[in-house]
């Protein structure tokens, strides 16, 4: 007999894990997915290129779909929400949005793959649904709203709340569109919680140049207008008129449905997990943005939703269902972007994460170009490696250039993975050939540069 393994929620992960399991075994076991929207698989963090036009068709931010899943074996059903959950019967309890009709399946395995949702904050007088041309970022039908939206004559100027990778990614997608475009935040500075200071004033200075405002340190308070349309954002410091607003200040695990559950949570309502996806219930596994991942610098569960990660925990609990002990030993949030040609990347900790983790650390900084000067080809490259004095250990690096030196931050990720010291960085073995690097590489430089304590 079969083994029934239910699925709630078709996302990114779930989409994963769903063909991980049947690609490798489809005769054992019979899966059955609950989706809320009426599609699957949809790449959030492509909303932007598709918003600014680098990706044609928006048909390639689907992973898979309905069809393609269920010609593997499985049963999809789209536009269904998942309404309680008994996990002593192990029974879910489902209903069909477009009717009503209430449904109930059985399950052997259940995976919990519903996601996040975007956070909105609570203003003084309205509220978010009051409005018409007021907007969050996740879904695919909100990609196609804002992009029908921005073709609008009449909507001249654009406010963007939030300054995380969501908003600067969408403030160059919407600037292209010849708009008047303000990036609001309520941090100090704009990606703030991935890079410091060094990298992020680099990066404002580009936005400003290419005509995108930006004001910082500004707490959005309410929103004001008439018939239905917000005129006015009113915030701690000034009043900002505007034709339409984008939210984009993050996203919270979409687990309402089971706070009152047996199921533990940390305390933003991520269902915490072991190293196999596992929950404190037997039989449930949890995946993606809803679920954690073990940090390995801080050797504690953590919520890093990434792309990246959703997949990696997806196929983890897929091969654990299958019954092979997989497990992710650690994540270090990973990421990268790519603004008006500055490319930027990190891993781990930067230095305001690790000082207020209790880190006693070390910084070294070096700036290089990435090849010979006689290749006549100028791309400057920063590196900060962030490191604890006591260990050595690398908790951090950023990197920027124009030039594309995303692949070097992998290296570092394996090395905070490892717990890799700054001082071995100093002879690592790198290759070197004009085409690509200098003689001696910068990262082997950051060892050198890393100061010992007295």
């Amino acid at each position: 007999m079969k083994k029934k393994v239910v699925f709630l929620g078709v996302n990114h992960a779930g989409t994963v894990a769903i063909s991980t399991l049947l690609d490798n075994n489809s005769e054992d076991f019979e899966v059955i997915a609950i989706e809320k929207n009426d599609n699957c698989s949809f790449l959030g963090c492509g909303i932007a290129l598709w918003i600014s036009d680098v990706v044609k068709d928006p048909e390639g931010l689907f992973y898979s779909s309905k069809a393609k899943l269920e010609e593997k074996g499985a049963k999809i059903y789209l536009k269904h929400e998942v309404t309680n959950v008994d996990f002593k019967n192990k029974k879910v309890y489902f209903k069909d949005l477009k009717d009503g009709k209430k449904l109930e399946v059985y399950y052997d395995k259940l995976v919990i793959s519903i996601g996040s949702k975007p956070f909105v904050p609570k203003f003084k007088t309205s509220k978010f649904e009051d409005w018409t041309n007021v907007i969050t970022v996740k879904t695919y039908d909100n990609a196609k709203w804002i992009i029908d939206y921005l073709q609008r004559k009449d909507v001249k100027k654009v406010a963007i709340i939030g300054a995380g990778y969501i908003g600067v990614e969408l403030a160059e997608a919407v600037r292209m569109y010849g708009k008047d475009t303000i990036m609001i935040d309520a941090m100090q500075r704009i990606l703030q919680r991935y890079y410091d200071k060094e990298f992020t004033d680099l990066m404002t200075k580009r936005m400003e140049k290419e005509g995108i405002k930006i004001e910082l340190d500004v707490l959005v308070q309410d929103l004001e207008g008439k018939n239905n349309k917000v005129t006015t954002i009113k915030t701690n410091k000034k009043d900002i008129v505007t034709d339409f607003v984008i939210f984009a200040i993050g996203a919270l695990p979409n687990t309402d449905l089971f706070r009152d559950s047996e199921l533990k949570f940390l305390k933003n309502g991520a269902i915490i997990t072991n190293k196999h996806q596992e929950t404190n219930i037997k039989d449930v596994y949890a995946i993606g943005d809803c679920a954690t991942i073990y940090n390995s610098v801080t050797n504690e569960v953590d919520y890093i939703a990434l792309a990246s990660n959703a997949v990696r925990t997806g196929k983890s609990a897929a091969y654990n269902i299958l019954g092979k002990d997989e497990k992710i030993e650690g994540a270090q949030g990973s990421n990268a972007i790519s603004i008006y040609g500055l490319n930027m990347v990190s891993t781990g900790l930067n230095t305001e994460a690790a000082k207020r983790l209790g880190f006693e650390i070390g910084e070294s900084y070096v700036e290089s170009e990435q090849k010979p000067a006689f290749m006549n080809e100028p791309h400057k490259v920063r590196l900060k490696v962030v490191y604890d004095q006591k260990t050595r250990r690398i908790l951090g690096a950023q990197m920027s250039s124009t030039y594309d030196i995303s692949m070097g931050i992998h290296m570092f990720s394996l090395a905070i993975s490892k717990k890799t010291t700054i001082d071995e960085l100093k002879y690592l073995d790198f290759f070197f050939l004009p085409r690509f690097n200098q003689p001696f590489n910068y990262i082997n430089d950051a060892g050198f540069k890393a100061k010992r304590q007295n």
